[in-house]
């Protein structure tokens, strides 16, 4: 239980420092290049996965996985590239607590999707654990209106609302989807394929959208110094979010993110002088007693052994099972914070 929270910490801080970085590009260099620092980090991704995966043999080679895949990567890289584009836009619409409370909607959507696409069933005590969390996000909110924390223009909250809980949704598909093919197939082929088709998608906007602002960038060691800590720590997220979720879950590893705002507000009361409350103490610190109490018990997913059959022989006929013997689901009790093996185990009755 205790590695699982730590793991998730261990997320939240890379994001500390995704935010930092950006931070100190837009406001202090006037740097908005959102899709270039994407481009970087999958780029980056391509040349350590995608290569890992051009010089494997057999079936786990490049060649054959974009053969029998392909369509689903694509669609897959598009949508991790316009999550991380759609919530970053909004900071130029809305304000700073719609995102906060809004960027939370990732939540449900998560737990809808693992619920009807991974057949994850939770318990009664893993809802109080979420609910808990939630309300430790709400009091960070409520902290930064009363010490009155810079909240942005606003000059369109609706416009910036609706991008935010777009991208919300696009991040918890995502990592569903995410989910699903770590257990099923691979790390690096996922990896693999998110830079290769991320690399071009996102390419193709940064010609399309911000080659005007990439050109307007006063480039100096300071502003290569930021990009190269961005990317480190982008790079860093996207090659360790895969083990955490194996580890754990999905919808464990979106709620240990609820503290990455907290992080960065920590640094930014030294870096960037921000007023200090109390309140943030009590959101950080309820947000860790919401996520104890959702890894304090396993999940479990129950599966229906026909659907099991066909997923496991997904290029082989699917067998009809005989009309005279009615085959109940059944429900198989795992933890999915003890998996250490590369394929999921699951017993069929």
């Amino acid at each position: 239980m205790l590695i699982s929270v730590a793991l998730g910490q261990v997320l939240s801080l890379l994001i500390c420092g995704i935010g930092l970085t950006s931070k100190y590009l837009s406001e202090d260099f006037h740097a908005n290049t959102p899709v270039f620092q994407s481009f970087l980090n999958y780029i980056l991704l391509f040349l350590v996965y995608t290569t890992t995966l051009a010089v494997r043999q057999g079936e786990e080679n490049l060649l054959a996985i974009l053969r029998r895949r392909w369509w689903k990567y694509m669609m897959l890289g598009l949508i991790d590239l316009e999550a991380n584009y759609l919530v970053v836009k909004a900071y130029q619409y809305t304000t700073l607590t719609s995102i906060q409370l809004l960027d939370c909607f990732v939540i449900p959507v998560v737990i809808l999707l693992s619920w009807f696409f991974l057949l994850i069933r939770y318990k009664a005590v893993h809802f109080i654990g979420i609910v808990v969390c939630i309300l430790g996000m709400g009091c960070m909110v409520g902290a930064d209106v009363l010490v009155g924390r810079h909240q942005g223009a606003g000059e369109n909250k609706l416009v910036g609302d609706l991008l935010v809980l777009a991208g919300a949704t696009l991040y918890g598909i995502s990592n569903v989807w995410e989910e699903y093919i770590i257990r099923t197939l691979s790390r690096v082929e996922f990896l693999g394929m998110i830079g290769l088709f991320g690399a071009f998608f996102s390419g193709i906007q940064l010609a399309i959208m911000e080659h005007k602002e990439l050109l307007k960038v006063p480039w100096d060691w300071q502003i290569g110094l930021l990009y190269v800590g961005f990317s480190a720590c982008m790079f860093g997220l996207y090659s360790f979010m895969p083990i955490v979720i194996k580890k754990t879950s999905a919808t464990s590893v979106n709620l240990s993110l609820l503290t990455a705002d907290l992080y960065s507000l920590f640094c930014g009361l030294f870096l960037f002088h921000y007023k200090f409350s109390g309140l943030y103490l009590l959101s950080f610190f309820t947000i860790l007693i919401g996520l104890v109490l959702y890894s304090s018990t396993s999940t479990y997913v129950a599966q229906d052994p026909r659907v099991y059959k066909q997923f496991r022989n997904p290029s082989g006929p699917v067998v009809d099972l005989p009309a005279t013997a009615q085959v109940e689901p059944s429900v198989t009790y795992t933890s999915l914070g003890q998996e250490t093996e590369e394929e999921p185990h699951v017993r069929v009755a």
